[in-house]
């Protein structure tokens, strides 16, 4: 039969993503069924097959023999002498099969049933859509870059499924233009007006844990377990990492040998510096450990108040905090306390070489105060902001900002 008008597309309805043929043959019966309903009342008496393969459609439609004036209703049942005109061997009790052409429904009619077939597959794409990624919470998706905009990113997934990418959600080295692969968690999943809005994220801890678990085989085997991750995206990440196998160095197996492991998950995070250490219940220990690469002298805890006062040698401060502070603020994250750092009694008297701010103050400036023969923090004390500025190649506002840097590491 001709489905002409409403199936002359039907190739892009079996074709839609995530919709198994039974759930496809089910939307395109009830909304045949409706069309019946509307025509003869009801549709108890029909039967409805449908080809999801090239889209024929059969109704068949099957009603009661009764004699002449004893028809209650036209749409079971069919007086013998209409009956004969259409089949002579018919007789009373027989059953009359028709076939319903979709032509006899109307134009009108099929458009109709051609619009709710098309909202009815839209509405059952975004359930599955939704339903797909609301699993998939937490695990890493690859996809391509289609749209860049001021706050966030267009990525599609390869079966054209549309991710976003927030501003809030990327490295702040990321950047991205059209055409580009990204890596990335699934992070949230909501549905917004009957629409799936499936957000993605490069920021989160549960990202950085996954890229371990995709380059390190003991991680994803379950021998050694990530007990904690904490970040400064696209600064600095600690994770603390556990073996249950005495035989299995935790830390040794994240890295690789000469770092293979690790410098792909570092170069996915745009260089973000990694620090792996081993977990401990030993709290003095843990911190120890944390502040890494610093060497701590001693450490004073407060189990009560949460906090932990760390003495250091003058020349290891800078290195405990760390360039903009991150060091210590991810070692506090990561055990719980709240750190604080001492230069070690008595060592007020020490001079230290400017070389050990090298985390905090960029090594171009450094290399100007050296240039002047000014290679310890004292000596450049020792000078006023307008003496500096004119004898460096320096601002007045960057030297203000290297006194300040300085001047804390005596206070």
């Amino acid at each position: 039969m001709s489905n002409i008008n409403l199936i002359d597309s039907f190739q892009e309805f079996k074709d839609f993503k995530n919709i198994d043929r039974p759930t496809m043959m089910s939307v395109l019966e009830d909304v045949f069924r409706s069309m019946i309903r509307k025509k003869f009342g009801n549709d108890e008496n029909c039967d409805v097959i449908v080809n999801t393969d090239n889209g024929d459609l059969e109704i068949w439609r099957t009603r009661v023999v009764m004699e002449d004036g004893f028809s209650e209703d036209d749409d079971l049942e069919i007086e013998l002498a209409e009956a004969k005109k259409l089949d002579p061997d018919l007789e009373v009790g027989d059953e009359y099969i028709e076939q319903i052409t979709l032509e006899s429904f109307g134009r009108r009619a099929i458009l109709a049933a051609r619009q709710t077939l098309v909202s009815k597959i839209l509405e059952l794409e975004k359930d599955e859509i939704f339903k797909k990624y609301k699993d998939r919470v937490g695990e890493i998706v690859t996809g391509e870059v289609y749209q860049v905009w001021k706050k966030e990113t267009l990525v599609l997934d390869d079966e054209g499924n549309e991710l976003l990418l927030p501003k809030t959600e990327q490295i702040p080295a990321d950047y991205f233009k059209k055409g580009d692969s990204v890596k990335a968690i699934v992070y949230k999943v909501d549905m917004l007006n009957s629409n799936p809005k499936i957000i993605i994220s490069r920021t989160a801890p549960e990202f950085l844990q996954r890229l371990f678990e995709l380059e390190v085989p003991e991680i994803f085997d379950g021998l050694i377990t990530i007990k904690k991750i904490v970040r400064e995206p696209g600064e600095r990440a600690k994770v603390a990492v556990e073996s249950y196998d005495d035989r299995i160095d935790p830390v040794g197996a994240c890295v690789g040998m000469k770092g293979s492991r690790i410098h792909g998950i570092v170069r996915e995070l745009k260089n973000e510096n990694i620090d792996v250490i081993n977990y401990t219940n030993n709290i003095q220990l843990y911190i120890q450990r944390a502040l890494s690469p610093a060497k701590i002298t001693s450490i004073k805890l407060d189990d009560e108040k949460k906090t932990a006062a760390v003495y250091l040698k003058p020349d290891q401060v800078s290195l405990a905090i760390g360039r903009g502070g991150h060091n210590i603020k991810l070692a506090g994250k990561l055990t719980g306390y709240e750190i604080d750092v001492y230069r070690e009694a008595d060592e007020h008297d020490e001079d230290v070489d400017i070389e050990e701010f090298s985390d905090e103050i960029e090594s171009w400036i450094i290399d100007e105060f050296k240039r002047i023969g000014l290679d310890t923090a004292k000596s450049v004390l020792a000078l006023t902001v307008g003496e500096l500025v004119k004898r460096t190649d320096l601002e007045e506002e960057t030297v203000k900002d290297v006194l300040a840097i300085l001047q804390a590491e005596f206070e």
